[in-house]
This record gives C-alpha cells, structure tokens and sequence, in this order.
C-alpha cells in the first residue's frame, strides 16, 4: 500500500493502462497542455486538474490528444475512435457542460451496441469532474450522475476515495461499453492507501467502510466522506450503521444494499444531488418496490434542495449535506 491523492490514483492508471494497451489514446481540453510559450515546448498541464498531466512526453501527441472547445467534438471523436477498434477516454472538463454533447452520450454511444445487433462496441471512458464545495457557481458545480444513469447502454461510476479511483478506472478503460467516470473536484487532494500493482475493481460491487446494526446509510462519492464522519461521531450515541458506498450506480448492487436492510430495517440515502429524480430517489423506489417487507421505518432522504448550487461560500455550505444533516437522519430514524 501507498498513500496517494485521488489525483494521483487516477494519473497512475492513466499510466498503466496507455502502457498496456497501446490502442488507449486521451482527447480533451489541455490534456497534453499545448505547445504554450514562445519555445512552443509542451507543458503538460493535464487538463484542468491535472489529471493527465506527463503524458504526453510519454505518449506524444498522436495518443494524447488536445482538442478544440468543443464538448460535442470531444465526444464524438472518442465514440468515433472507439468503434474504429481505440479505447478511447474522452475528458469533459466540467460534468456540467455534459449537456452539450447529450446526442453524442446518449442517442449515439449509448445505443451502438444496441443499434448495430450486437455486433459492434463501444470501449469509450467518459471522463468529468462534478460536484459543489469549490465556489465555482451554478455552472460548473452539480452531480448530474443522476441524469446519465437513467439511460439505457451507459455505466456509471461514482468513486468516493482513491484506491477505488485508480482499480475502477483501470475497469472502465478495459470494458467494452460506454463508461461515464464522475470524479468529485473536492476529492482530488484527498489521501488514501492505495494498493500496489495491478489494481482492478469490478463494476456493480458495493463497498462497505463501515459495519453496524442500527441503520443502513448509502451514500454517493463525496457524501460517503461526510457519511463516515456522522457514524463515526454517533458511537457514543451506541448507534452503529452499516455504510455502504455503490460506487456504480449502473450497475448497482442492490443485493449488498437489500442484505444490510434485512439486518438494520431502517435506510438512510445521502445524495449530493437535488432530491426530485436523484440518485437517492432512484434507490428509494427501488427498496420500497423489492424490500419493503425489510423497513421498520420510512426511508430518509438526506439530500441538497431543489434549487441551484449557489456562489457565495456560506451559501454553498448550507446547501450541501454534511455530517450534521446524516447523523440527525440517523438518529431520527433510530430513536424514532
């Protein structure tokens, strides 16, 4: 094990994957940093977050790929590349801007396998960075996670630490369909062991960071950080909580989640999202259909409002979810 930034994790199995596989090639904005200066030598910024950062002098420019600003052409070159016989990973700077390039997600890459009989495939990595707690503003500051599950032909990965960063991404870049990573902008310097070598988690696989009898709490990429600090301060409450973190939500384990319900009977959902058709939600309908014998209390949402992730950094404080707002949950679903 070594200790790594979320960053990082995801910069080493960018690394390991370009290395093993020599048809993976990365397009975006500022992936390979552009030939800046007056020496027009390559900076290698790595894109926005510096994701990518290094590899082009390892890969040239024929497989790390700067593009124009252009969503649509960044997705629609990599769905292009990946029915070519490429693993392509296309980098969407800002999970918001995803709206740009929707005919290109959803009514094309999504649907070629469909579309051509099963006879083709789509190995396209869509990657993005989403999420409040930056200051960025509306614009560049939600989880549409939500919106990309709902459809058919597209998986979704939601990784909440760095060792699953890394061996999910690994996952992602060898599958044969359409992948849409979401990495949260607010978890990139966060540290975590992560292992050595060769690194892959399988999609449709909960994690479970904590164990307990009182409650079951399903919590999504950031919100599983804010998760783990509400059990962790409710043990001198004596209340104890399974967490579980689906790190896809397509596919999603429902099995672990209807498992930990049957023991607990009581189910709290932390989404950063915005209630109405959020991930939560989803989960919510999918438990009250299929395991509604196993509540001995309604389901609690913990969620940000309905509204729009706001600028100023008081206000983006309170419209997130946080420890508080989970371990209140909690406690009102245990006390009862």
């Amino acid at each position: 094990m070594a200790e790594t930034t979320f960053r990082q994790a995801l910069n080493d199995a960018l690394f390991e994957e370009m290395r093993r596989d020599e048809r993976v090639i990365i397009l975006g904005e500022d992936v390979s940093g552009g030939a800046g200066g007056s020496s027009g030598e390559r900076d290698a910024s790595g894109g926005i977050f510096g994701v990518s950062k290094g590899l082009i002098f390892e890969f040239g420019e024929d497989r790390v790929i700067d593009t124009p600003i252009s969503e649509s052409a960044i997705i629609g070159a990599g769905a292009g590349a990946a029915l070519a016989g490429l693993r392509p990973i296309s980098e969407i700077m800002f999970a918001d801007f995803v709206g740009v390039c929707m005919d290109q997600i959803y009514n094309q890459a999504a649907k070629f396998r469909y579309m051509f009989g099963g006879k083709a495939s789509c190995p396209l990595v869509i990657r993005t960075a989403m999420g409040a707690g930056m200051n960025m503003g509306a614009q560049h500051s939600q989880t549409i996670y939500p919106i990309l599950t709902g459809v058919p032909g597209l998986k979704i990965v939601v990784p909440s630490n760095a060792a699953d960063a890394k061996g999910l991404l690994k996952t992602a870049i060898r599958d044969d369909d359409p992948v849409v990573f979401f990495e949260h902008k607010a978890l990139y310097n966060r540290k975590a062991d992560v292992p050595e070598g060769e690194h892959l988690v399988p999609f449709g696989e909960a994690a479970m960071p904590r164990e307990g009898d009182d409650c079951t709490v399903v919590a999504i990429g950031r919100m599983v950080v804010f998760a783990e600090k509400a059990i962790d301060g409710l043990k001198e409450s004596r209340i104890t909580c399974d967490l579980i973190d689906p790190r896809t939500l397509s596919p999603l384990d429902t099995e672990t989640i209807f498992e930990s319900l049957e023991h607990t009977g009581r189910l709290v959902l932390v989404d950063e999202s915005p209630p109405r058709c959020s991930a939560a939600s989803d989960i919510a309908g999918i438990v009250a259909s299929e395991a509604f014998d196993s509540l001995r209390a309604p389901i609690k949402l913990v969620t940000a409002p309905h509204a729009p992730v706001p600028f100023a950094r008081e206000l983006e404080r309170a419209y997130m979810p946080g420890p508080g707002d989970i371990a209140a949950a909690i406690q009102e679903l245990v006390r009862g």
